[in-house]
């Protein structure tokens, strides 16, 4: 099967209702109270998921009436929404274990608990590396979210499965330490990908870097003499670019219309540009006084 952003996304609710489902059912055979909470953290799984899918399949609509430049921007929104979701299961981890750590609260082994925890490991392992692949393929930066996402999962559960050894030697402290770790590290993880598409949905000008690659494509086509400006600024996940070429004052209409649309074309070539506007403007000699 093609992996696609839409694919990893589908494949990402499928695995979470399949966690969702299997917590459930054993932790309700086996009355764990433990399990059964573990379901619920499954059940905001999907619903991040349902988000991100939601705002992929918005963004890949082509332009209409209302959204002449297209709907780039809902991955952006996509993501920020998870982006505030992982800091509040951040905090919310670490809330729990300093809890935990003041009240000397020591985490009860389970066989079936460990099940659980070993498998979430193996399915989160499996489709973060499958959301990875298609995220390499399309930068999508709901993917990128979606990526952190099963990896603070795999995270929260390889802590866990370190507090029940921790419990087997005495060293009940160790649960909750690991936890504050991994919790404050899923907080700035959440920050940074708030931060990441917040740029996207503010129209920031992307790099110099890619600013330069756009002004010498430019100056490579035949007839344009110089740049004067080049601004850019993001769209969404993508850049749209405004150029002011100059060109020879003798030049005919038709021909300088035709310099712009191959300046156009070669810049709209650029990975990550989503549209290129040309602006020409004729070389002005200086008249002797």
């Amino acid at each position: 099967m093609k992996i696609t952003k839409k694919s990893a996304v589908t494949v990402g609710i499928l695995g979470n209702i399949l966690l969702f489902i299997s917590k459930l059912i054993i932790g309700f055979l086996t009355n764990s109270i433990a399990i059964i909470s573990d379901a619920l953290n499954s059940l905001t799984d999907i619903i991040n998921s349902i988000v991100l899918f939601v705002s992929v399949k918005v963004g890949s609509k082509s332009p209409d009436k209302e959204h002449p430049f297209g709907h780039y921007r809902s991955e952006p929104i996509g993501a920020l929404i998870v982006a505030v979701l992982t800091i509040v299961l951040g905090f919310e981890v670490v809330r729990i274990a300093i809890d935990r750590l003041i009240n000397k609260v020591t985490p009860i082994f389970s066989i079936h608990m460990l099940l659980i925890l070993l498998i979430t490991i193996a399915v989160k392992a499996s489709m973060y590396f499958y959301t990875k692949a298609a995220w390499e393929k399309t930068k999508s930066t709901a993917l990128g979210a979606f990526m952190v996402d099963h990896r603070n999962d795999i995270l929260i559960a390889s802590g866990a499965i370190i507090g029940f050894i921790g419990s087997n030697y005495n060293l009940a402290f160790l649960d909750p330490l690991v936890a504050i770790f991994i919790g404050l590290w899923i907080i700035k993880v959440g920050f940074g990908i708030g931060i990441s598409n917040i740029k996207f949905l503010m129209g920031e000008s992307p790099k110099k870097e890619l600013l330069e690659k756009i002004k010498n494509v430019a100056l490579k086509v035949e007839g344009v003499r110089s740049i004067q400006e080049v601004k850019a600024h993001y769209v969404g996940t993508l850049v749209q670019v405004e150029l002011h070429i100059m060109v020879d004052r003798d030049l005919t209409i038709y021909r300088a219309h035709t310099i712009g649309r191959k300046v156009e074309k070669k810049v709209h070539m650029l990975e990550d540009v989503e549209k290129a506007f040309v602006h020409i403007d004729p070389i002005i000699k200086s008249r002797p006084h």
